[in-house]
């Protein structure tokens, strides 16, 4: 194959010989299956999902299975977690009292997303499963279908629909315009965000990521290798900045997960 025919991602393509930049894309996020059963393909996020969730529950059992008073250093790392979410979102959020039965979710969903967004900057895997929207969206739903349930158990039907809707009649005559609106906000804005917030920050950091990655290996020829040592820089910086992003993004999908049923349990959002 010439030079000039060479393809984008081809591992030996750098700088001044005759190809162009392997951009990372959209391509990026396609995986061929691992293996397929019928119509269904099992691919390579979906074994990360998979690992989290073993890597979940071994955890918590190795650090609880067997907890004793005085704790071990694997049991005081999962009270540390556990508490975190449970007094730093859950009981801020609900209170203590009906907090508390809420507490086992939110500690699944943070861990869960926050594994997920993890192995990213895990060698061999180097993948955060949450850049994929279907499970971003999974768990948005999940939260959504609670707060449904738990808005109209509360509340009867009508007053589900006006707790959704935000009904006050001191509003006048914007009622009909802002009952318009808190529906539209709460019913559909409110889930779409909720799974996309989480979706575009791992997409973009992990797209960035690659990028600064697969220019350091690019820029490796002739003066480009100068280049190549800033990009090789910044790959650490990303890494680390996305470290911190990965957390954040947990934190902040069970705050919100939180901050819904909070607002299906009060008369009023």
């Amino acid at each position: 194959m010439s030079a000039d025919q060479m393809l984008a991602f081809e591992t030996d393509c750098h700088i001044f010989d005759g190809c162009g930049f392997p951009a990372p894309g959209l391509h990026s996020f396609l995986f061929e299956p691992i293996f397929s059963i019928g119509g269904f393909d099992f691919n390579k996020p979906m074994l990360l999902a998979v690992l989290s969730t073993v890597v979940i529950i071994g955890f918590f059992w190795a650090a609880f299975g067997r907890a004793k008073v005085v704790p071990g250093k694997l049991q005081m790392v999962g009270e540390a977690g556990y508490d975190f979410v449970r007094r730093g979102i859950v009981y801020e959020a609900l209170g203590k009292k009906e907090g508390e039965k809420y507490v086992p979710l939110m500690v699944s969903l943070f861990f869960f997303v926050w594994i997920m967004n993890l192995w990213s900057i895990i060698p061999v895997a180097q993948f955060p499963v949450t850049s994929i929207i279907a499970f971003p969206a999974a768990l948005a739903l999940i939260v959504y279908v609670l707060w449904m349930f738990l808005t109209f158990k509360k509340h009867g039907f009508i007053g589900g629909l006006k707790n959704i809707t935000g009904y006050d009649k001191a509003l006048g005559p914007i009622l009909p315009l802002a009952v318009v609106l808190e529906f539209f906000s709460n019913v559909i804005i409110r889930p779409f965000t909720h799974a996309v917030r989480l979706f575009a920050n791992m997409f973009a950091g992990h797209l960035l990521i690659l990028m600064f990655t697969v220019a350091s290996w690019y820029l490796l020829n002739g003066i480009g290798i100068a280049y190549a040592g800033v990009s090789f820089v910044m790959t650490i910086v990303m890494t680390a900045f996305e470290l911190f992003i990965q957390a954040v993004q947990a934190y902040v999908f069970v705050l919100l997960a939180t901050n819904y049923v909070q607002g299906a349990l009060a008369e009023h959002h």
